[in-house]
């Protein structure tokens, strides 16, 4: 059974209506047609079941009503083409894109963010971080050094990022794909994704290709939830907040995402 979204008919949308309706989530007349009644019984049916509420009925959903046995989420990866991620950055050196572009959807299957708002996410938050699509340090600016200050001083006592001494600043400043700051990034991402205290005690590894592009994945895994909810509402403003905390690079990350919006099918 395929994904079903409004717009979908046939005996499978009546499948799924008659299971809605003996779940106890009428979505009107059993007639075979996605139709406004059928999405806000799946709406109600994900909720009660704190599942993404976006009425569109995929693998999760399919599952949790006992339609369907393997709940896997569609896969966007094979359709992410050099061609069209040079499209996505169109002001980007190919030769990085096809460096680096592998490493990354490769990054996007382990963490299992492979539907299409997921890469769609991680290839706009690199195009807004560094868009030359290389894993880069943050440089020194008004934000993180105070005027004659040693650089990334303004960083030094932030707490809320885990840094608490002078040099914590420069030593955890912004790395990778995703610029990861602050101690307590370094120290939840690189046990995450299997590096134990190594990122602690040498934050330069956030700059290897690999690294890099699993950081991107985890970083973004740890918010999935929130992130989809922001792009299932099309706010891309919010979308780019949960991971920058606020919206530095929104145009940038807005361009990417709806270039690739068009260029990649939904499934």
């Amino acid at each position: 059974m395929n994904t079903l979204r409004p717009g979908s008919s046939g005996d499978v949308v009546k499948l799924l209506q008659s299971r809605l309706a003996e779940l106890g989530f009428p979505p009107g007349k059993i007639d075979g047609d996605f139709g406004p009644g059928t999405e806000a019984a799946v709406r109600a049916f994900q909720s009660s079941q704190r599942l993404l509420a976006d009425g569109v009925a995929g693998p999760r959903t399919l599952a949790a009503l006992g339609l369907v046995g393997d709940a896997t989420l569609p896969s966007a990866i094979s359709q992410v083409t050099v061609e069209k991620t040079c499209v996505m950055f169109p002001y980007t050196t190919r030769k990085n894109i096809e460096k680096h572009l592998p490493t990354v959807l490769q990054g996007l299957v382990e963490a299992e963010l492979q539907e299409k708002p997921m890469v769609l996410m991680a290839l706009a938050t690199i195009r807004a971080e560094t868009e030359g699509f290389v894993p880069i340090s943050e440089g020194k600016s008004k934000f993180n050094t105070s005027p004659g200050g040693k650089p990334f001083d303004l960083y030094d006592k932030r707490t809320d990022i885990g840094n608490s001494q002078p040099g914590d600043g420069e030593r955890y400043r912004g790395r990778g794909f995703i610029q990861l700051t602050g101690k307590d990034n370094y120290r939840q991402h690189g046990q995450a994704i299997g590096l134990g205290d190594d990122l602690i005690n040498n934050p330069d590894l956030a700059n290897d290709p690999v690294i890099a592009a699993r950081l991107l994945c985890s970083f973004i895994k740890a918010k999935e939830r929130a992130i989809k909810e922001a792009l299932m509402e099309n706010d891309l403003r919010h979308a780019r907040r949960l991971v920058n905390g606020g919206s530095h690079g929104l145009d940038r990350f807005a361009d990417c995402y709806q270039r690739g919006q068009a260029l990649l099918k939904d499934i």
